[in-house]
Parts: C-alpha cells; sequence; structure tokens
C-alpha cells in the first residue's frame, strides 16, 4: 500500500462535493478504505439508542467520511498537492507550490 499524503492533525481543504470549499482539520485516517474525517465537514445525522455513554440516546450530528481524493491539503493558506522528497536519510513530505518541508 502507497504512503498516504494525508495525515491527521493536516488542515484539509475539500475540492469536490456538496462541501466544496469548506476547511477543517483532519480528525481521523482510515487507510484501508481511503478516506478521513473532517472537522465540519459532510456532517451526517445519527439515531442513538440510550446507553451507557449517552443517557437520553436521540439524533446527533457527526462528521461522516470523505474520500481522500477529494481534500487538498493547505500550506499557508494555499491548497497545495504533497510529494516526498528524502532528507538526510529520511521521506519527508513537501508541499509542491512552495516546495517547502512539511514535517
Amino acid at each position: 500500500m502507497a504512503t498516504l499524503k494525508i495525515k491527521k492533525g493536516d488542515t484539509v481543504r475539500v475540492i469536490a462535493g456538496k462541501d466544496k470549499d469548506k476547511e477543517g482539520k483532519v480528525l481521523a485516517v482510515d487507510a484501508k478504505a481511503g478516506t478521513v474525517l473532517v472537522e465540519g465537514v459532510n456532517m451526517i445525522k445519527k439515531h442513538v439508542k440510550p446507553g451507557r455513554t449517552n443517557q437520553e440516546g436521540g439524533i446527533i450530528t457527526q462528521e461522516g467520511p470523505i474520500h481522500i481524493s477529494n481534500v487538498m491539503y493547505v500550506h499557508k493558506g494555499k491548497a497545495t498537492r504533497v510529494g516526498f522528497h528524502i532528507e538526510d536519510g529520511k521521506k519527508v513530505r513537501y508541499a509542491k507550490s512552495a516546495n517547502e518541508a512539511i514535517d
């Protein structure tokens, strides 16, 4: 499996779908399904029964998964593609628009 270019904690912009042009922080990445959870994007309503954690039950609103191809990494307020460089024997992500290392 290829290395994912988006990681948990990154700021991303949605480039396709009903939430196009929204930005948010990545909450979770599912590499197997190729999806990400982005804060405040693709909000869905879920019906939950009362239980130990949620005594009331009812309808809750939460983020739904969005395909990783529909988001772009945001570097200095601008959406950019992400690539990899080898620096000092380590694989490092970099923003292609500015040619700067991300982490």
